[in-house]
């Protein structure tokens, strides 16, 4: 099995700078005069749950028409619900994979965001990573142990092992972050790739598998990258885009040099790596092979990597799509080869938003980076200058967005003033949308009705923990990149209250089912009801946010059965 996962590997891989992989073989084709019931008559044997990071709706339907592989299969043959919602209103990776298999929005998995403040904790840095274990010893939230802790609510998988002991749930992603909020913390194998290829909790020993493919990811990091063919669907995308200090993006082919890790993580190289792991555990552990059902959570985390490095809308996020769509495909094609009775959802944890050098290019002058008088360290400075308050940092954030802290250090007069001088240079700024107190989110009544239809309060409420979440949020208006200089780092990112981040693709496909799309508005949260149905697992409905969506197009009700 090895060898074969080894052989897989090298062929996922590979560049095409002769010839372009073929299209995949389309998935088996139901009987013409089988019922729409029939592919949902008894439960699937292995629940495939993919998140694709940053794969925004926008991007979904920008390049529809083009697919060939494995998003072909799940928009012509499956359930389709091209404005799927993360809903709330901190889009980020860690919310945003803690709603896709708990059935609950980030109010309730308590994951309000990648990173928050715990200005009560007594080490060093008061910054808290979502997935990390900030009471270990000489740890800090760049350095730190991975741990689940954070999580408040019980994922799919370990509902199902709770009903069921004997299933086995493994989760597989680019990102620890993805992996820990879709796998859960009884996951019986969790994997994420790290520049030392991929690892597990502490403690965790390597299998023979994740060993072998780690000798495959040194074996082709050796080696350098010429870059990849250009789709013909991406030639009119192949331009470069001046985002400041000589530095362009929008032309790339993924070219990289040997030993070069960055890069591989950003480029479809990183994606092809992670399912051929999966792939592989699907095979090692007999996945869906037995007689419960089994879950795989697979997060693939290039998109967002290829997003926040070169934007959406250049040659680089072109040929992402386009490889994503054919790895996909023989991911697919090797599961049907093996005989498994699979389900396939697959999502995002976010959308995203190109960088505004390319926008302001095309027609629409009006985007703007956001201004670094935005940012907490200027905020401090700005209503020290005010309250006279100098010398001691006010104000604690991780960005020019999002939640804000106030120093507890501060009398209660002081903070008055501080909340107060704040509240007012905010709301004065032109690029600030708004600024919702933490009172304010608080007295607000959980969110319900179409998710589309939310008011901004309402969106804040579906990310808000009364313990972590901020004194102030703070929202930008649209077509405002929370990225004050594109040359320092990243050149786009996502986050937003707005549909760019919000809207998701979200697609189930099961082999024999009947095809249908449903345009109006449904949340991520709806995913672990519906798979729950599925697999006639009883799920009550005050534990989570989400509710089951119908699969059976026409007649019948796959939340029934």
């Amino acid at each position: 099995m090895l060898k074969r996962v080894a052989a897989a590997l090298l062929l996922a891989t590979a560049l095409v700078p002769v010839a372009p992989v073929a299209a995949q073989s389309p998935a088996p084709a139901p009987a013409a005069a089988a019922p729409a019931t029939a592919a949902f008559a008894t439960p699937p044997k292995l629940i495939v749950a993919i998140s694709v990071d940053q794969f925004s709706a926008d991007l979904f339907s920008e390049y529809r028409q083009y697919y060939t592989g494995g998003l072909k299969r799940l928009t012509t043959q499956g359930a389709v619900f091209p404005r799927g919602y993360q809903s709330h209103a901190a889009t980020e990776t860690c919310p945003g994979h803690s709603t896709i298999l708990t059935g609950s929005r980030p109010s309730r998995t308590g994951i309000i965001a990648n990173t928050w403040f715990d200005l009560d904790t007594q080490r060093e840095d008061k910054a808290v990573y979502c997935a990390e274990d900030e009471t270990q010893p000489g740890t800090n939230s760049n350095d730190y142990v991975a741990s689940p802790i954070h999580l408040k609510v019980p994922t799919l998988g370990g509902r199902m092992k709770i009903a069921n002991p004997a299933t086995r749930v493994v989760s597989v992603a680019g990102k620890d972050r993805a992996v820990i909020m879709m796998g859960g913390p009884t996951a019986d194998q969790s994997w994420w790739l790290t520049p030392k290829g991929y690892v597990s909790y502490k403690g965790i020993p390597t299998p023979p598998l994740v060993a072998k493919v780690n000798e495959q990811l040194a074996a082709r990091l050796a080696q350098p990258n010429p870059g990849f063919e250009l789709p013909p669907q991406c030639a009119a995308k192949d331009f470069a885009v001046n985002i400041g200090a000589g530095q362009t993006v929008g032309d790339g082919r993924f070219a990289r040099d040997a030993g070069d890790f960055k890069k591989f993580r950003a480029s479809p190289e990183q994606d092809a790596l992670t399912l051929v792991l999966a792939a592989g555990a699907i095979e090692s552990m007999g996945l869906g092979k037995q007689a419960q059902t089994d879950i795989i959570s697979i997060g693939l985390s290039a998109t967002d990597y290829v997003g926040h490095t070169y934007g959406t809308e250049g040659t680089e996020s072109c040929i992402q799509v386009d490889r994503l769509d054919r790895e996909l495909g023989a991911f697919f094609d090797r599961l049907d080869k093996d005989g498994i009775d699979y389900v396939v959802v697959l999502t995002a944890d976010h959308g995203g938003h190109d960088l505004p050098e390319r926008h302001q290019e095309n027609a629409m002058p009006m985007e703007a980076r956001v201004d670094a008088a935005l940012t907490p360290k200027a905020l401090t400075a700005a209503i020290g200058a005010k309250t006279g308050l100098t010398g001691k940092k006010l104000i604690w954030g991780d960005g020019p967005a999002g939640d804000l802290y106030f120093d507890k250090g501060l009398t209660k007069a002081e903070r008055a003033k501080v909340e107060a001088e704040t509240l007012k240079l905010l709301r004065a700024h032109p690029q600030v949308q708004t600024v919702f107190t933490k009172a304010e989110i608080a007295a607000a009544p959980a969110p319900s009705g179409p998710p589309e239809s939310w008011s901004l309060l309402q969106e804040a409420r579906a990310s808000f923990d009364p313990q972590r979440s901020g004194d102030l949020l703070l929202l930008l208006k649209p077509r405002v990149m929370s990225i004050p200089d594109g040359t320092k780092g990243y050149v786009a990112t996502h986050g937003s209250p707005w549909d760019t981040d919000r809207r998701v693709p979200i697609l189930f496909w099961r082999n024999g089912m009947r095809h249908f799309e449903q345009p109006l508005g449904v949340e991520t949260v709806d995913i672990l009801p519906t798979l729950a149905a599925l697999i006639k697992l009883p799920v009550p409905k005050d534990q989570i946010d989400g509710r089951c969506l119908d699969l059976i197009a026409g007649e019948g009700d796959s939340c029934a059965q």
